[in-house]
């Protein structure tokens, strides 16, 4: 679609308050794609009503999930910031992917069996088929580079399968994309159960560091974090507590593994768990203030929403244009 620049899409859900994992595994790295790529950025909300939501709790977050966009580093000037549901091209070809997407790669999805588990009274079929709206957000764009986290990873390789198989289909339609996980921060893990993801939607507050967390919280809550049997700040396979807590100081501050090791040797996990919450938190600090000024002026973050959506309208409709001629829609929008 953009012959100077390769295509970069990624999307968050507006369904709570984001985390510090979502910041170090997705947001922060988003910005460094805005140069040499030309990137869309989306507010997936159509995604986060496959769990019941309160309506003026999504539309609220969906403003803040768009200036926690922007408080990180995201220059609408050189993005394209918008809100899924402003594009009405995503929704419809989402149900045309459907219609190529089998029953038995849905059913394998481990998302599915997950989400189906924290809500069973409410298995609808938006949360069966999620993977396959999330593979025609993808694939509207052309996007050539997906940044995910390693729990999307399953999805971004049935985008790819749904792709090769329309265009074996129909000849050369969509873009194949690939996945880009940033290898050091990757996953970041519960401070309570170091064996599972960060979640935004966990139920014990001291599991989840949120980036809008204030400072006594967020230190607070690394005090509390679950370490591992000894002393030693070591990362390794059977100290998961630590070395969850080692790749978040390291990502925060940069250092290396290595240096970690090295600077908290000799040291307690008393200290250790101090410094993270204050790196963690002193980095924090300018994301925080800028979100506080962004929210307070809807105004901006409605006409950034007008603006994206209307560049990301025009460029989903020559991939709906071309998909729609090459299954023999009539189609009169030409």
């Amino acid at each position: 679609m953009y012959k100077d620049k390769k295509v970069v899409f990624s999307g968050v859900q507006p369904s709570g308050v984001l985390t510090i994992g979502n910041y170090l595994g997705a947001i922060r790295s988003f910005a460094d794609f805005s140069e040499t790529y030309h990137c869309y950025y989306c507010v997936v909300d159509e995604h986060a009503i496959t769990v019941r939501q309160v309506p003026a709790d999504l539309r609220r977050r969906t403003y803040e999930t768009l200036a926690l966009y922007i408080a990180c580093g995201l220059d609408p000037e050189k993005n394209t910031l918008f809100v899924q549901s402003h594009v009405s091209a995503h929704a419809e070809l989402g149900w045309i992917l459907d219609c190529y997407t089998m029953f038995g790669e849905l059913s394998r999805m481990t998302q599915f069996k997950d989400k189906s588990a924290k809500n069973a009274d409410n298995i609808n079929a938006g949360l069966f088929t999620y993977p396959t709206l999330m593979a025609a957000d993808i694939l509207l764009y052309q996007s050539e580079l997906v940044p995910v986290g390693v729990d999307q990873k399953q999805h971004l390789e049935l985008t790819r399968d749904i792709a090769l198989r329309f265009n074996q289909i129909y000849g050369d339609t969509f873009v194949v994309p690939d996945a880009y996980i940033p290898k050091e921060t990757a996953k970041i893990m519960s401070l309570a159960d170091p064996e599972k993801k960060m979640s935004k939607s966990d139920e014990n507050e001291n599991a989840t560091v949120r980036i809008l967390d204030p400072k006594d919280v967020i230190i607070r809550k690394f005090k509390r974090a679950v370490t591992d049997s000894g002393s030693e700040v070591r990362y390794a396979e059977d100290k998961p507590g630590v070395s969850n807590l080692i790749s978040i100081y390291s990502a925060f501050t940069g250092k290396t593994v290595g240096e970690v090791e090295r600077e908290f040797a000799g040291k307690g996990y008393g200290d250790f768990k101090l410094a993270v919450g204050e790196a963690c938190a002193d980095a924090l600090a300018p994301v925080q203030a800028e979100f506080a000024r962004l929210t307070a002026d809807k105004a901006y973050l409605e006409d950034v929403m007008r603006k994206g959506s209307e560049a990301a309208a025009h460029d989903a409709a020559r991939t709906m244009s071309k998909v729609r001629r090459k299954f023999g829609f009539t189609d009169l929008r030409r």
